[in-house]
């Protein structure tokens, strides 16, 4: 009989689970999933040795373990620090991680264009998503930011460097997925860059893959840029006998035009299986794929603006995170603004709300 594996007990934010020791807290506080995950800009789990450099995945330790319950010192990297048992973890209840991670996104924005109206990665940013849920009205920075000039690396793959936060991830999937690496880091300290040093052409064919590990909009789709917004357009999971490759794309449609292909994802934007670049760049027509139907998009992308068939609503953690207490409600508008019936919930109104269901208190209704 198999012996039983040791688990480790640990709790993130007031909700323990079990999880298998070597288990990182960010893997363990994905389990959970929703607010509890700490978001990550550099770690991607299919790439080994990434992970530690964004520092936006950061928590605070407030009890090591069973055997050793000092807290630690510092903050620490959530997908470099692995859980012991009886941990425990303060992601969104620490004021301490909050006011950290809003030094991250400030230092992270520093050199970052402001050029999201033009960016073809907007809609599906992770830096987009970070600045707004911890991003400051206005920067504090004074001096120029740095510039560099956009990179054909290739007749598929444009780099523009201004837009890299150096998050290294392009580098571990071109070293992993391909035989020679051709591109790398340049340089030190602020005047590192990623480039291929004289200009090579990336021309692997998993090299694609680079475009959609890349979390912001620093390495683009040449075939893709500035064609259409990604709002605009129908996400579709299909696939086809590929014999490169396992052949499972997205599709991404606009009425009946396909214009770009992507790999899968999972609910933390990570690719699920590497496709080729025949899959990816040479494969846009409708008679060319098996459509197995609408891809699930969480509620909170605005990808899913009119695409309501598959859509994931996200986990709700707060309750569990504020021990089955509810947030409170800051203002009861129906019984401050004397305007509205107070028997009305506007929630369960059928269909759009019209001034017939908002008769003045005072008129006697």
């Amino acid at each position: 009989m198999a012996e039983e594996k040791k688990l480790f007990k640990v709790t993130i934010d007031n909700i323990t689970i079990e999880v298998e020791p070597g288990t990182s807290i960010l893997n363990a506080a994905r389990k959970i999933g929703g607010d509890v995950a700490p978001p990550a800009m550099c770690y991607y789990t299919k790439l080994k040795g990434s992970g530690g450099k964004c520092r936006t995945c950061l928590v605070e330790v407030a009890a090591g373990s069973t055997a050793d319950p000092r807290p630690m010192p510092k903050l620490v990297a959530s997908c470099r620090t692995n859980v012991m048992d009886g941990m425990i973890v303060k992601n969104i209840t620490s004021e301490k991680v909050i006011d950290a991670r809003n030094g991250v996104v400030e230092f992270l924005l520093i050199n970052h264009p402001l050029d999201c109206p033009i960016c073809d990665q907007a809609g599906e940013c992770s830096l987009q998503d970070l600045s707004y849920e911890h991003g400051k009205e206005a920067t504090r920075y004074e001096f120029k930011r740095r510039t560099f000039e956009k990179h054909d690396m290739g007749p598929f793959i444009q780099l523009h460097m201004t837009r890299c936060i150096l998050c290294y991830r392009c580098v571990f999937a071109a070293d992993q997925l391909t035989d020679k690496r051709e591109h790398g880091i340049l340089d030190r300290g602020d005047h590192s860059e990623i480039a291929t040093y004289i200009q090579k052409s990336l021309d692997h064919d998993f090299i694609g893959n680079i475009i959609d590990v890349c979390p912001v909009g620093a390495l683009t789709d040449r075939t893709f840029r500035f064609k259409n917004r990604v709002w605009f357009l129908k996400p579709e999971d299909a696939h086809r006998d590929c014999p490169k490759c396992n052949g499972k794309v997205t599709l991404w449609y606009r009425g009946d035009e396909v214009f770009r292909v992507t790999a899968r994802k999972d609910q933390w934007g990570e690719v699920q299986d590497w496709i080729c670049n025949e899959c990816r760049f040479e494969k846009k027509k409708t008679a060319d794929w098996v459509i197995e139907g609408p891809t699930k998009i969480s509620r909170h992308s605005v990808i899913s603006a009119n695409h309501y068939v598959g859509m994931e609503v996200p986990k709700e953690t707060l309750p569990d995170v504020m021990g089955g207490r509810k947030p409170k409600l800051l203002m009861n508008i129906h019984s401050v603004s004397e305007v509205n019936r107070p028997g009305i919930d506007l929630s369960k109104i059928e269909g759009p709300a019209h001034s017939t269901d908002f008769v003045e208190a005072k008129n006697g209704s």
